[in-house]
């Protein structure tokens, strides 16, 4: 789950990590009144949005006066933001960061994040910050430095004054950093983050390390731990698909492509949505159904994947391990009958009473398409989408 700028800000904040001033607006009379409360003569109004590249597409804007503030929050509040991270599409902005400007002197890049293929907790740091990681990690990854901690230890702060006197950072700033990166650790074991990422770190003309920019990354396995979690999520910043996956217990991702596809077991949805692309087609959806794949949640299943205007065809792929193929049937029939689905479905069954399934699929008088393992689903729900 990821969080807004602010929110993340002011969760570093609570850990010790010295961020900017700022204020969250919701309206443009809120936009106004929270300049006046921050004071000065100058403001950063962000647009808060889960997306970066904010900054290109006119999502950041630095202002000089009230009547500014007002006209940059009327041009962003309630439109969608278009970055090179969020699609044609955009992202809607339904707040705004309200924040005083700094002198910067220097930026850098930091983060902490899950490393996967060394199960470490892990830093990520660069003397290059305010650009995306992924061009630099592509065209100097020399400029890149990691940090892995010790599980059993955590972080030290010698690892931090390492990294900065790397950086040529002055003593004073080095025991900042120290700060910074001790509090970024300790969020990120507090929230069961996947990611803390400050982008860009700033050293100002005064001497002072600000974080200028934060991303949060909570784990959704982790979230049952964190109710808090509740309040933090933005429902707006989502497909409402997805939302509405959530509350079925179905775990669903839009994709771009025309074949929908509901599979129950997230390694099979993988291997399917890979066959799909290898024979020439586009997934649309990834859609697991669970173990169970029960007739209430296919019905819903289904209604998501007919929800997108771009499916063309669909492709159920179910393995009957936890449940009979013949029950699984059952419930794929009964959720077709209900939705009334006016689309072809391929579907493959394998497993405990596969034939007895497929017999009860192929006279059920529905338009569906019985598969043959793996392979001749793919091909059978390609070749259904481009007809």
């Amino acid at each position: 789950m990821n969080l807004h700028e602010y929110q993340a800000k002011r969760l570093l904040a609570e850990e010790g990590v010295p961020v900017p001033k700022g204020i969250p607006a919701f309206s443009v009379k809120e936009a106004v009144n929270q300049a006046r409360a921050l004071g000065g003569g100058d403001w950063v109004l962000k647009a808060q949005v889960h997306a970066g590249g904010r900054g290109k597409a006119g999502g950041v804007q630095r202002v000089h006066s009230i009547a500014e503030v007002e006209a940059a929050a009327q041009s962003l509040l309630g439109k969608r933001l278009v970055t090179a991270q969020t699609g044609p599409e955009g992202q809607h902005v339904a707040a705004l960061l309200i924040e005083e400007p700094s002198q910067i002197a220097r930026e850098f890049y930091l983060a902490l994040l899950v490393d996967r293929a060394a199960a470490r907790l892990t830093f990520i740091a660069s003397a290059e910050g305010g650009m995306e990681i992924e061009t630099l990690a592509a065209t100097r990854p020399e400029a890149i430095q990691r940090i892995v901690l010790d599980p059993g230890i955590g972080f030290l702060p010698y690892q931090a004054r390492d990294l900065g006197f790397a950086w040529g950072l002055p003593a004073a700033a080095v025991q900042q950093l120290v700060k910074v990166m001790q509090g970024m650790y300790q969020l990120a074991r507090r929230l069961d983050a996947q990611m803390v990422e400050v982008n860009p770190l700033a050293l100002t003309q005064e001497g002072k390390v600000l974080a200028l920019d934060a991303k949060v990354v909570m784990d959704d396995n982790a979230l049952y731990r964190h109710p808090e979690s509740d309040e933090l999520f933005d429902s707006t910043q989502q497909d409402p698909r997805e939302i509405t996956a959530r509350q079925f217990g179905l775990n669903y991702i839009s994709l771009d492509g025309n074949i929908g596809c509901m599979v129950n077991g997230a390694g099979l949805a993988m291997a399917t949505m890979d066959l799909i692309k290898l024979h020439g087609g586009e997934p649309a959806n990834f859609l697991d159904v669970g173990g169970g794949a029960a007739a209430d949640k296919v019905t819903q299943a289904f209604k998501l994947i007919l929800s997108d205007q771009r499916v063309k065809a669909i492709l159920v792929n179910i393995f009957g391990g936890i449940t009979r193929c013949d029950l699984l049937a059952q419930g794929i029939i009964q959720a077709a009958s209900e939705v009334g689905i006016h689309l072809p479905v391929v579907v493959r069954l394998e497993g405990t009473k596969k034939e007895e399934g497929m017999a009860m699929l192929r006279e059920s008088g529905l338009r569906m398409i019985v598969a043959e393992g793996l392979t001749d689903a793919a091909c059978k729900a390609v070749e259904a989408a481009r007809t």
